[in-house]
């Protein structure tokens, strides 16, 4: 005999929220076996809905997948060789082209410092020997004046002056000579006084320390009585340089037609 189908049990209304589940196909079998399943699909309770996703997460996670690209893998780098060939000959020419630029421009520094020593030192070897020629001539002319002038009223006073204008020779010649010397000039009681015209310096050895001066006097010489004899003349003096300065080492009448 056949069964009656019993009428199907009207599925209970899902919330709005939830989604419908669809029901799950009866095992094949018995009918009791549908009728047990059908009761506990109805008793098992709707899965709830997953909650939507933030509106931002899907742009978050497509930027977190940019930037979670697979790194790179570094290239090796190039040997020397490899970059000089790479470089080709334009490259050597340019390094070449530098490497002289920069010789070039040491060549013209060292050139340029070179040419100002030489300078500087030439100009201050001309300067020192100027200086030294000057000092000389002042010396000459100052030691001939002193030992062409002698006052018998302070005989002691000049013939010193005499002793530290000269030298060497010159110096020993005084030393010896002053007491004749000064026996004559307080008997004739004579005033001699010079005045230096003009002088030049005939040659210097400042290494040697050895000069040269010609000297143009005019002597007066004034006796006790009567007018005082004036009188012209060029002397030849030698100096040598000292501790104390340059002095008088020799002392004469210049040839005629010497130079001054």
């Amino acid at each position: 005999m056949t069964r009656t189908k019993e009428p199907a049990v009207e599925p209970t209304e899902d919330r709005d929220d939830e989604p419908r589940r669809p029901e799950e196909p009866s095992e094949p079998g018995s009918g009791d076996d549908r009728e047990e399943t059908a009761p506990a699909a109805e008793a098992e309770e709707a899965p709830e809905p997953e909650e939507p996703a933030a509106a931002g997460e899907p742009e978050k996670k497509a930027k977190a997948a940019e930037t979670e690209k697979p790194e790179k893998p570094e290239k090796p780098e190039k040997s020397e060789k490899a970059k000089a060939a790479e470089k080709g000959p334009r490259g050597e020419a340019g390094t070449s082209r530098t490497v002289a630029i920069a010789l070039a421009v040491i060549a013209a520094v060292c050139a340029a410092w070179f040419g100002w020593s030489w300078y500087g030192a030439a100009h201050d070897e001309s300067l020192h020997y100027s200086r030294t020629r000057d000092d000389v001539l002042r010396a000459g002319e100052q030691a001939v004046q002193n030992l062409n002038t002698l006052d018998y009223r302070s005989l002691n006073q000049g013939l010193k002056l005499w002793q530290d204008s000269s030298t060497n020779e010159l110096y020993q010649q005084i030393v010896q000579g002053r007491p004749q010397f000064e026996q004559a000039v307080r008997k004739a009681q004579t005033i001699t006084s010079a005045k230096v015209l003009d002088a030049a310096v005939t040659e210097l050895d400042q290494h040697a320390g050895k000069a040269s001066v010609i000297v143009a006097l005019q002597i007066t010489v004034t006796p006790p009585k009567g007018d005082p004899a004036i009188k012209k003349t060029r002397l030849m003096g030698q100096l040598t340089r000292t501790s104390t300065g340059w002095k008088l080492s020799a002392l004469a009448q210049a040839p005629v037609g010497a130079a001054g």
